[in-house]
């Protein structure tokens, strides 16, 4: 009898993704399903890009590119980082992976050893730990609730370093409350792991792009930073680009030769056409980028507003990415039909039977008041969704 792996069993499959499956099965059964679980922009990818790709595939760059990527958009990356983010790299210092998810998981691989600690703010986004316990690490989670605007105090991640840390991880704008490490934020992190030179840092900044809040600001911007951390990128989420598969890491030329060996073993190059396609939405037209940022902007205010109607949810402002985090606590222990919520999943759960409306548990970000709401998706659907929310809500007591 034929059985998968042990480590296939070890795999714990992100809550995110398996809620979005439970609704699309929910929606192709015939149920009416508003889906506010999934982390992809509904905008399509700009058009100019896609002509781009058109010409790349007229022009027969149909064929295997280099495990690192291209040259051509590996220096695109490096002038992007350098016009955008003021930071310098060669191209021998990038890599172009199948989504940022595959540029992490490279990292983390190439970086954790059995045993060592990897230091996760929480709340996370929820791989972060799956792929810090495949490399064999273990993950310490330190906790920032909604009263610190889920942003860690430097003093919590100083106590959680032992002799066996190795690595933190961490995303700004954050999946999945939308908070922005501000540069003073990032400063007081980084005044505490000056003081452990032996702790690299993977700073995952797909988010970028949605940002309300100013500039974006890297941590590997600040003084001795740079050579010790891993700046992960892409195009799914600024350029509405999900399904083209383009990420991106810069970093040290060891980290960056040892993704490439990695990646080498699993996948080899992300797509060719993909990558034409990625030079012209880093160096084409940024109009759109703006234009759905602003949009997202627009249905976050619409959304916080119509949840400060329904009672006892405590909300903060997300100050990027499309998310909203809100504390559903007040509604443990409560009881519909003599079923009584006890945790954020059997909430999710509830919304989903009785309002037909997808969320994502707090627990699987390692928050477990919480739960996440995306604003992913167009007004009429925000609006629809939070009125059977308020519904719902009403019946527990």
């Amino acid at each position: 009898m034929f059985e998968p792996s042990i480590r296939i069993g070890e795999i714990v499959e992100s809550e995110t993704l398996a809620m979005t499956k439970k609704a699309r099965e929910l929606k192709e059964s015939g149920k009416d399903i508003i889906s506010l679980s999934i982390g992809e922009p509904d905008f399509d990818t700009p058009l100019h890009i896609c002509k781009a790709a058109f010409e790349a595939l007229k022009e027969g760059q149909t064929h295997y590119p280099p495990v690192l990527g291209t040259v051509a958009l590996r220096e695109a990356i490096c002038r992007k980082l350098l016009r955008e983010n003021n930071l310098s790299y060669t191209p021998d210092c990038i890599i172009v992976s199948n989504g940022a998810k595959h540029s992490i998981i490279n990292a983390v691989l190439s970086i954790v050893n059995p045993g060592d600690e990897v230091i996760v703010p929480a709340p996370y986004w929820v791989s972060y730990p799956a792929m810090v316990d495949y490399a064999g690490g273990v993950t310490v989670e330190v906790g920032a609730g909604i009263e610190q605007n889920f942003i860690p105090k430097a003093t919590d991640i100083e106590k959680a370093i032992t002799s066996k840390t190795k690595l933190i991880i961490f995303s700004s704008p954050t999946n999945p409350s939308g908070s922005v490490w501000s540069e003073k934020d990032l400063e007081s992190i980084a005044s505490v792991l000056r003081k452990h030179p032996n702790i690299f840092i993977i700073s995952d900044e797909i988010y970028e792009k949605i940002n309300f809040k100013g500039t974006h600001c890297s941590i590997a911007n600040l003084e001795s930073m740079k050579e010790r951390t891993a700046v992960v990128n892409g195009m799914s989420k600024g350029y509405a680009m999900t399904g083209w598969r383009i990420g991106y890491l810069a970093g040290p030329k060891w980290l960056v030769n040892a993704c490439e060996k990695m990646q080498g073993l699993f996948t080899s190059g992300a797509s060719s056409v993909s990558q034409a396609a990625s030079i012209a939405a880093l160096e084409g037209p940024q109009e759109p980028v703006e234009v759905m940022r602003l949009s997202f902007l627009k249905r976050r205010d619409l959304l916080l507003g119509l949840l400060k109607e329904i009672p006892g949810m405590k909300t903060n402002t997300p100050d990027g990415a499309f998310y909203v985090f809100p504390d559903i606590s007040y509604y443990f222990g409560k009881s519909y039909n003599g079923k009584t919520i006890h945790n954020a999943e059997e909430l999710c759960f509830f919304l989903l039977d009785e309002a037909g409306v997808a969320t994502v548990s707090g627990a699987a970000f390692g928050i477990k008041n919480c739960i996440r709401i995306s604003y992913a998706t167009d007004e009429n659907s925000i609006k629809l969704a939070v009125e059977r929310l308020k519904k719902a809500f009403a019946l527990l007591t």
